[in-house]
Parts: structure tokens; C-alpha cells; sequence
């Protein structure tokens, strides 16, 4: 039988460190699900490994875009069971870490097959948003797919917008591309949850953005500003420093931004996490990592 061991948990919650010493032990590279690692040049902003890292354990799916190419969760899920297949040839156990939920439910669950958007279409959409907000992306998804609309969380814009790409890119609802079935994998995954008492997190992540500071976050959100409009760029660290640099906010407001806002997301993960009775979860908190470590290789066992 053939593992697939995925270690999920919140931002912060210390995922990297533990996913590179259970990768060290089973000798397997490590595939990132992580939907901003990929872009090349964003390794302060989204905590990507370092290259005393990457060389330790070479890791999948970080750096291999550019900010401006476009890469959904189908089109993760497809290109990681192509890697996890060539890797199960060698290997018995492979190793997942990251924290991104949509691209874990693709990896594990399966994603419905959508079409692939024109480029054209979705800057139309992405100016529109730009120029008068989500109200009238909104009203078009209401009259396009009412279904959709009164089920999807109206203030989450990329669902939104994504639902209306859809629509008008097929002439068809997004309704009826998703049919929620859980896609039967050809190996064993075993769901690790790692997580912390919640103010020991919190301290974690406020170190860890003024830790990025000092690594020279500002001067990589300079680096990519002209492009800020991206979606690859529309993400905490990156969305607050540009306020700063528009001239919107100081500086040492936008870092204390960054800070809740990693907060609040860290949140949202758990939230999505908790809905899933498959994770075994292992506190952190009350645990080190090589008590941490053997607890996941009994699971394997």
C-alpha cells in the first residue's frame, strides 16, 4: 500500500519544520500545497522554504511560476497525482505539507473539472472589479446563476468573480459544473492537523511578519508593485504594504494590519479544517516536534 501523508494546519503553526524532518525520514521530497509558494520571487511574503531548505529536502511546487501565470486548484490536482504517481514508483511514502484549503480539498477530495478561463475575459471581469467593486459582478452572478448566488459567501470576491468566468466563458451555470464527489485516489492519505493553543499562535505570527520585515519584505513588495493588481499578489503582507506604498497607511500601520490579517485568516483555516473528521490532529503546543514525529510515523504503521 501506498501513504500519502498531507500535514495541514494555520499559517504559523509550525508545518514547515515538522513536514522537512518526516520528509528526511521516509526519504521523499516534499509537495508543497501552498497556492502563493508557487510564484517565483514571493519567498519572504509567503514564508516559502528557504535554499538551505530546499536543499535538505527538494520540494514540489514552489517558485515554478511567474506572478503573472495563472494556475487553478483542477490544474493543482492534476499535476500532483502525475508527481505523486512517478514518486510512488520509489517510494512507499510520500510527503504533503501546506495550508492553502482549496488546493488540500483538490489534492485529496478531488475538484469538478471546470473550463479554462480566457485571459482576456478575466481581466475584463478583474478591471471591472477594480473600477466599481463586486455589486454589479454580484448582480450579474444573481441573474446568471441564482443558485450559486444564494449559496456562495457574497464578500468572497474570487468565488464570485470565478462563478461569473464561468458563466460567461460557457454560456452555462457554475452551478452545474460542481457536483461535490469525492474522487477515489489510487493510495492511502493520512491527514496530519497540526495546531497550537491560539494566543501561542498569534505570538508566533507576530514574530514571524517582524521577522519578514527584517528579511526584507518591503523592499519585495516594491519589487513587484507594478503588478500589485495581480491576483497571485492580492494576499496578506503584500495587499497592506501597497496601501503603504499608495501612501494610504503608514508603515508601521500596515505591519500591524499584516499581523491581524494573518491572524484572521489563521481562523478561517482551522474553521475549515475542524469540518473535517479525517485529520488527526496533533497539538504543538504540548508536543515537540520528535514526539510529533513519531506519533506520525505510528500512524503510517
Amino acid at each position: 500500500m501506498k501513504h500519502l501523508i498531507v500535514l495541514l494546519g494555520p499559517t504559523g503553526v509550525g508545518k514547515t519544520a515538522l513536514s522537512l524532518d518526516v520528509a528526511e525520514y521516509y526519504k521523499s521530497p516534499i509537495i508543497s500545497a501552498d497556492s502563493r509558494q508557487l510564484y517565483k520571487g514571493l519567498e519572504i511574503g509567503t514564508a516559502a522554504p528557504t535554499k538551505e531548505q530546499l536543499i535538505r529536502i527538494p520540494h514540489c511546487f514552489v517558485g515554478t511560476l511567474n506572478v503573472k501565470d495563472y494556475f487553478s486548484a483542477s490544474e493543482f490536482e492534476q499535476e500532483t497525482l502525475k508527481v505523486i504517481s512517478g514518486l510512488h514508483k520509489t517510494h512507499d511514502v510520500v510527503v504533503a505539507s501546506g495550508g492553502s484549503m482549496l488546493y488540500l480539498d483538490a489534492l485529496c477530495n478531488g475538484i469538478d473539472e471546470v473550463p479554462t478561463i480566457d485571459d482576456r475575459l478575466r481581466k475584463d471581469i478583474y478591471t471591472l472589479y477594480e473600477k466599481e467593486g463586486l455589486e454589479p459582478i454580484q448582480a450579474q452572478l444573481k441573474i446568471l446563476d441564482p443558485d450559486f448566488y444564494n449559496q456562495v459567501d457574497l464578500k468572497n470576491y474570487k468565488r464570485v468573480i470565478h462563478a461569473l468566468e464561468v458563466c460567461l466563458m460557457t454560456g452555462k451555470s457554475y452551478s452545474s459544473f460542481r457536483t461535490n464527489t469525492k474522487k477515489k485516489r489510487p493510495f492511502n492519505i493520512i491527514k496530519v492537523g497540526l495546531k497550537r493553543e491560539r494566543e501561542e499562535l498569534y505570538k508566533r505570527i507576530n514574530l514571524r511578519v517582524d521577522e519578514m520585515m527584517h528579511q526584507g519584505l518591503l523592499e519585495e513588495a516594491k519589487a513587484f508593485y507594478s503588478h500589485k493588481h495581480l491576483n497571485s499578489l492580492n494576499t496578506v503582507g503584500y495587499k497592506e504594504l501597497f496601501k503603504y506604498l499608495d501612501g494610504e497607511w503608514t508603515l508601521e500601520f500596515a505591519i500591524e494590519k499584516i499581523k491581524q490579517n494573518t491572524r484572521i485568516y489563521s481562523r478561517k483555516q482551522m474553521t475549515w479544517f475542524k469540518k473535517d473528521t479525517e485529520i488527526h490532529w496533533i497539538d504543538l503546543s504540548n508536543s515537540t516536534e520528535s514526539q510529533a514525529l513519531q506519533e506520525i510515523i505510528d500512524l503510517v504503521k
